[in-house]
């Protein structure tokens, strides 16, 4: 094995309305179908990061916290809050800026999935 740095390859939600999901984050968010093997099963990208979505019975106790989607600045996120209200999007948590300069906020996908919108100054 390789002394490389690891990357996030992807993150996999199984979603009890694949529809409703595969429109949040294509229409939504912008990424973009990259592969549907069959109708259960969709795989998006952004062209960098990667979101496969399941279709299957949602149980209570995941692990899941949240999905992150880094932008490019800090009113970037303020824009992305406008825009997500204009979808009708739920916002858990409006724009705030942190201590370390990050400017975030927090909306639900139609599953109840909690998505961050992040600008890093440190990557930013």
């Amino acid at each position: 094995m390789g002394t490389g740095a690891l990357r996030l390859c992807h993150v996999a939600l199984i979603c009890a309305d694949l529809g409703a999901n595969e429109d949040f984050y294509c229409r939504v968010l912008g990424l973009n179908v990259v592969w549907r093997p069959d109708p259960d099963n969709v795989y998006l990208s952004n062209g960098q990061d990667n979101l496969a979505l399941h279709q299957g019975s949602v149980t209570a106790g995941g692990t899941l916290d949240h999905i992150g989607f880094a932008v490019d600045s800090a009113a970037d996120v303020d824009a992305w809050y406008q825009r997500l209200q204009a979808a009708q999007v739920v916002i858990a948590t409006p724009p705030k800026t942190h201590r370390d300069g990050s400017r975030s906020l927090y909306c639900r996908d139609p599953g109840g999935t909690l998505v961050q919108l992040i600008y890093l100054p440190a990557i930013g």
